[in-house]
C-alpha cells in the first residue's frame, strides 16, 4: 500500500464498517418480518448479486470469472464466510441486539486479522505481531467491550 492511498482506503474500510450494523439491522429486520431470516438472507444476496453483476458487466471483468487449477481451492470458500456471517447475523442481532451481535462479530475480526496478518495466511501481507501491537489489540477488544457493556 502507498502512502497515498491510505487516506481512501481507510475511509473506505470505515463505511464498509459503518455498514456492517445496518446490514444486520435491516436483514434482521426483514427476517422477522418475512418470519424467515433464511429467506431475507436470499434476498440480500440476490442483491447482492444483482450488484457484483452490474459491476462486473460495466467493467468488463465478466471473462475473469472462472474455476481453475492454478488458482488454490481455498481462495472460493470466502462465500462460506459471508453467507455464515449474513444468516448468523440475521437470526441472532433481533434477538441479541445488534450491538451486542456486532461487538463479537468486531472481537472475532480483531483475533482472525491479527492471525491472518502474523503468518501471512491467504498471501497477505505479514504484519508480525508483537508486543506492541498485542497491546493495540487487547485496548481495541476493551473498548468494544466497554462500549458495548451495559448497566
Amino acid at each position: 500500500m502507498t502512502s497515498s492511498n491510505a487516506p481512501t482506503f481507510a475511509i473506505i474500510m470505515l463505511l464498509t464498517g459503518i455498514g456492517i450494523p445496518i446490514l444486520a439491522a435491516l436483514n434482521g429486520g426483514l427476517g422477522a418480518r418475512l418470519g424467515s431470516p433464511l429467506a431475507a438472507s436470499m434476498i440480500l444476496f440476490g442483491v447482492a448479486f444483482l450488484i457484483a453483476t452490474t459491476g462486473a458487466l460495466a467493467t468488463g471483468s465478466v471473462g475473469q470469472i472462472r474455476f481453475s487449477s492454478d488458482i488454490p481451492f481455498h481462495f472460493y470458500f470466502g462465500g462460506l464466510f459471508v453467507a455464515f456471517y449474513v444468516i448468523a447475523v440475521t437470526f441472532i442481532a433481533p434477538k441479541f441486539g445488534v450491538g451486542n451481535a456486532i461487538f463479537f462479530v468486531l472481537v472475532g475480526q480483531l483475533i482472525s486479522a491479527a492471525v491472518i496478518d502474523h503468518f501471512a495466511l491467504f498471501g497477505a501481507a505479514r504484519f508480525p505481531i508483537d508486543a506492541k501491537r498485542f497491546a493495540g489489540i487487547a485496548l481495541m477488544v476493551a473498548g468494544v467491550y466497554l462500549a458495548r457493556r451495559t448497566g
